[in-house]
C-alpha cells in the first residue's frame, strides 16, 4: 500500500532570542546573543580593512596568516595551547572589506579566551621567522590559485567591472607578497586593527550581560579610532562587449558574467533574491534545468548575490567544454532574456520563497551560523531583527514584485561578461552571438 507524501506545512516561527548590543568606551561594538544549546560561545571579531593602497592586498593577506603566530609574549605554540586548554580555538581570515578573527570556547572560559584575543589585537609579534615561513607558504598557495581557470575568470570579471577599485584587486600577486616585511605588518596592524568601527559578535548559552562584561573587562584597554579610508565609490559598469581571455589548449571554458545590484538593505532586495533563485540560485533553477538537465552542457551553473560594504553584485558562473561554449552562452542569454521579459509564475515564487526561508533558518540554527551571519550583516546596519524580519519580506513578495526585479536586473545587456578558454576554438562561435574582444 502506497501513501501520498504529505504536503509541506507552514514554517515555524523562530524563537525570539535574548540579545544586547553596546558600544564600549574605546569604540568597539559588542553584540551578545544568548542561544541555548551546547555550552559553547562563538566569537567573531570583525575589523574594517578596506583600503585603496596598491600594496594593501599583499600585506593584508599575509597579516591574516601571521596575526596568530605570536602575541603578548606568547609564541605560535603558546597561543594555540592557550586556546586549546580553554576548550577553544582562534583563526583569522581577510578579504577586501574586513579582517575577521573567529573562534569558539567552552562557555565558562569565555573571558579567558577574550583575554587571549586581547593580546592578539593589542600586542602582536610578527616574528621575522614566523613571517618568513607563512610568507613562503602563501606565495606558493597564491601561485597555485592563480593558475586555476576559475580564479583567472573571476579576477578578469572583477577587473573588467571595477578597474583599479580595491574590489577588483582582492587577490594578491605572489611577488608582492614575497616583498612584505614584518615591519610593514606591524605598521598595518597599528593603522587598521583598531576597536573604532569594529564589532565583536558573541553567541552562546550565556546571559548577554555576562558576555558584555567579559568583553569590556578584556578588550576595554584596546585603543584606536576608526581609521580614515579614502576609497572611491563602487563604479556601476554598463554592459559591454564580451572579453575572451585566451588560454591556449584548454578543453574547457569558464564563463563569468556580472553586474551591480541593490544591497541587502534595499526594499527591492527580497524580490531580487527570489528572482535570482528562480534563475540560477539553486539546484532546480531555470538555468540549471536548461544547461544541466536538458542540454547536458555542465554539471551545474550558479548565479549568486555577493555583498560588499560599498555595493552588491549579481554574478553568474559556469564551466563547459570548449565545443559547447557558444551553445551554452546562447542558452544563458535566452534564459536571461526570458526571465527579464516574461513574468515568473506563482508556483516558482512560492517554491523559492519557502526554500529561501528554510535556508536562512538552517544557516542561523547553530550558534556558529548565527554568529557568522550577524558579523556579515553588521556593516549594512542590519542585525538580529533582520533575521526574523527577512522571512516575512520574502513571503510578502508577489509575482509582480519578483517579475519587476527580474526585469530590472536580469536583462542580458546589463551584464559584463568574460570567458576564459582556447580562443581559437571558441571565438567564432561567441562572435556570432554578441560583440567580442580579446
Amino acid at each position: 500500500m502506497t501513501r501520498a507524501v504529505p504536503g509541506l506545512t507552514e514554517p515555524r516561527k523562530s524563537r525570539k532570542l535574548r540579545s544586547t548590543e553596546t558600544v564600549l568606551d574605546n569604540g568597539l561594538t559588542v553584540v551578545a546573543v544568548r542561544k541555548p544549546g551546547v555550552p559553547i560561545v562563538e566569537v567573531r571579531l570583525r575589523v574594517p580593512f578596506l583600503s585603496g593602497k596598491p600594496e594593501h592586498p599583499a600585506q593584508a593577506q599575509l597579516l591574516a596568516e601571521t596575526v596568530l603566530t605570536g602575541a603578548g609574549g606568547l609564541d605560535r605554540s603558546d597561543l594555540a595551547s592557550a586556546a586549546q586548554e580553554l576548550g577553544g580555538r582562534l583563526s583569522a581570515g581577510v578579504d577586501a572589506d574586513r579582517l575577521v578573527i573567529s573562534g569558539n570556547v567552552l562557555a565558562p572560559n569565555l573571558r579567558k579566551l577574550l583575554g587571549v584575543l586581547a593580546k592578539v589585537v593589542v600586542d602582536p609579534t610578527y616574528d621575522k621567522a614566523d613571517v618568513g615561513t607563512e610568507r613562503e607558504r602563501l606565495v606558493e598557495n597564491l601561485a597555485i590559485a592563480r593558475s586555476r581557470p576559475s580564479v583567472i575568470a573571476a579576477e578578469a570579471l572583477a577587473l573588467r567591472m571595477f578597474g583599479e577599485h580595491p574590489y577588483a584587486l582582492d587577490l594578491a600577486q605572489p611577488d608582492e607578497v614575497a616583498a612584505v616585511t614584518p615591519g610593514q605588518l606591524r605598521a598595518m596592524h597599528r593603522s587598521l586593527v583598531r576597536p573604532g568601527g569594529a564589532v565583536l559578535v558573541l553567541v552562546g548559552d550565556v546571559a548577554p550581560g555576562r558576555m558584555i562584561d567579559a568583553a569590556s573587562a578584556t578588550l576595554g584597554e584596546w585603543t584606536g579610532r576608526k581609521p580614515r579610508v579614502d576609497v572611491p565609490a563602487l563604479p556601476e559598469p554598463a554592459g559591454s562587449a564580451l572579453r575572451i581571455i585566451d588560454r591556449p589548449g584548454s578543453v574547457q571554458s569558464n564563463v563569468r558574467m556580472g553586474r551591480v545590484v541593490v544591497p541587502r538593505s534595499d526594499p527591492q532586495f527580497p524580490p531580487l533574491h527570489l528572482a535570482n533563485l528562480i534563475f540560477g540560485g539553486y539546484f532546480t533553477s531555470r538555468w540549471t534545468e536548461n544547461l544541466r538537465e536538458d542540454k547536458g552542457y555542465t554539471y551545474g551553473p550558479r548565479s549568486r548575490l555577493e555583498h560588499h560594504v560599498l555595493g552588491s553584485t549579481l554574478t553568474l558562473g559556469v564551466e563547459v567544454q570548449s565545443e559547447v561554449t557558444a551553445p551554452a552562452m546562447l542558452e544563458t542569454l535566452y534564459e536571461l532574456g526570458r526571465i527579464a521579459a516574461l513574468p515568473v509564475t506563482e508556483k516558482e515564487v512560492a517554491s523559492v520563497s519557502q526554500y529561501a526561508v528554510g535556508t536562512l533558518a538552517l544557516s542561523t540554527a547553530t550558534q556558529a551560523g548565527l554568529a557568522s551571519t550577524l558579523s556579515a550583516l553588521f556593516p549594512f546596519g542590519l542585525g538580529i531583527d533582520w533575521i526574523s524580519q527577512f522571512p516575512e519580506l520574502l513571503r510578502a513578495a508577489t509575482v509582480e514584485d519578483v517579475s519587476a526585479a527580474a526585469a530590472r536586473f536580469f536583462g542580458p545587456a546589463g551584464f559584463t561578461t568574460v570567458v576564459v578558454g582556447a580562443a581559437a576554438d571558441i571565438a567564432d562561435g561567441l562572435a556570432a552571438l554578441m560583440p567580442t574582444e580579446s
